[in-house]
């Protein structure tokens, strides 16, 4: 298995609707490289961000077939984790690092 960079593993915040709705619950949605595991990103939020990371829920969404002006296509697949943090803190994405 390719080792992965420890900041590579965080690819970028998702913001949706759903994630608005689940930051009021003290949880954050990002996108994740499809090798990172629970451990690096746990490590890699709180040393980015400088929280307390309470659990960690992974979620790999398949690629999808699509025909789009009549050409089939493949939307790709990709890892999200859902990052539960302690309670009382936040992580603002609209700042950046």
């Amino acid at each position: 298995m390719k080792k992965i960079n420890s900041l590579d593993s965080i690819i970028r915040p998702i913001i949706t609707e759903k994630a608005t709705v689940l930051s009021e619950q003290n949880k954050t949605v990002f996108k994740v490289h499809k090798l990172a595991n629970k451990k690096s990103i746990k490590k890699n939020i709180e040393k980015i961000f400088k929280v307390n990371v309470t659990k960690i829920n992974i979620i790999n969404l398949k690629s999808k077939k699509k025909i789009k002006q009549g050409k089939l296509s493949t939307k790709s697949g990709y890892k999200k984790a859902i990052v539960t943090l302690k309670k009382g803190q936040s992580i603002d994405l609209t700042t950046g690092i």
